[in-house]
């Protein structure tokens, strides 16, 4: 492997290729389908090589029970599946069967500064009031973060807006190694952050993102929900007693009244400016079920395919295990250009 490829259009520079991943520390819900799942089958529709990880690795990073990590990372699998990701197609594995990652991570790791880190507004939150009692894995997340994206000289990568800062921080990392060791090897991977529903928020409160770890299961939708509970939580969903404006200023200052209308006009695929256009002055005892209706018509059908993918294990196990042969060849070869970048002796 040269430490230039060459794009598709001969310019110099480094072929496309495009890589995202989701934490297993919990189920899929309607914010990772929008925010991420949509646009992953969007970039394997443009016929870009793509890789998709469910990033096992960072889960650890607090402590997770075994089992559930198991069953939640298959599970996601599932979801990515039952999503539109097809095995064939896009190369769909687990981050700890590529040991390349966590090797990556070890070189970055003395690559980066301890004050680059220190920055980060990710594992300020996370660590809380007792930092000394967070784990080393979490401050030096970010490193990892940026392995898992370098490793495979990736171009582009589908992130959250929350996500971005450890992007930034990639590319830091990533012009650091280049000019300390003189070579033009890692690409600086680009953000891609766009749609309507990009930062999806809580159905209990629209000022924070809709999540996982969320107690109350009313604030999200599940991609593991059925029909009838994906319609209650769009029901119960908080909102206000002022009917829909007609232009999306009206809605400037009604952040739940927003992210319903977000999350309509990411499922229907239209502009915010759209939906408003077409419900202008409907109350949300109208509004709330016509977005039911597209939630279950859309969701529904996920939901249907995890459970029929789960109920066989052993298939979704074969399917990363080849997603991580297949990752493996990639990110080998890389790996050991770093190792001869940096003065390791290798054998011959």
């Amino acid at each position: 492997m040269t430490d230039a490829q060459t794009a598709p259009d001969g310019a110099p520079g480094f072929a496309p290729r495009v890589f995202s991943g989701i934490q297993p520390s919990g189920g899929l819900t309607l914010g990772n389908y929008l925010g991420a799942l949509k646009r992953f089958v969007a970039a394997q529709e443009s016929g870009v090589e793509t890789l998709y990880c469910l990033v096992d690795l960072h889960a650890i990073t607090v402590w997770q029970d075994p089992a559930r990590l198991r069953h939640a990372t298959r599970e996601m699998a599932a979801g990515f599946i039952a999503s539109g990701i097809d095995p064939a197609r896009s190369i769909l594995f687990n981050q700890s069967q590529v040991g390349a990652h966590a090797e990556l991570a070890w070189v970055l790791n003395c690559v980066a500064r301890m004050g680059w880190l220190g920055r980060m507004t990710q594992f300020k939150d996370k660590a809380g009031k007792n930092r000394e009692n967070a784990s080393v894995g979490l401050f030096a997340y970010p490193c990892l973060m940026a392995a898992d994206v370098m490793v495979y000289h990736t171009t582009h990568v589908p992130v959250g807006e929350d996500q971005k800062q450890h992007l930034e921080l990639a590319r830091e990392i990533a012009i650091k190694f280049n000019h300390d060791y003189e070579v033009d090897f890692f690409p600086v991977v680009e953000p891609v952050i766009e749609g309507a529903a990009t930062r999806v928020m809580s159905l209990r409160d629209g000022t924070k993102k809709m999540s996982k770890s969320d107690p109350s299961d009313m604030s999200r939708i599940n991609l593991t929900d059925d029909a009838d509970t994906i319609s209650l939580k769009i029901r119960k969903a908080r909102t206000d007693p002022e009917p829909l404006p007609g232009d999306l200023a009206g809605l400037a200052e009604r952040p739940e009244a927003r992210n319903l209308v977000n999350i309509y006009a990411a499922l229907a695929d239209i502009t915010p400016e759209a939906v408003v256009a077409d419900h202008a002055g409907q109350g949300f005892g109208t509004f709330k079920p016509a977005l039911a209706e597209l939630a279950v018509s859309v969701l529904a059908p996920i939901n249907d395919e995890i459970n029929r993918l789960m109920a066989d294990v052993a298939e979704i196990d074969r399917i990363l295990g080849d997603g991580a042969q297949r990752a493996d060849m990639i990110a080998r070869p890389i790996m050991e250009r770093t190792y001869d970048i940096v003065g390791m002796v290798r054998a011959r």
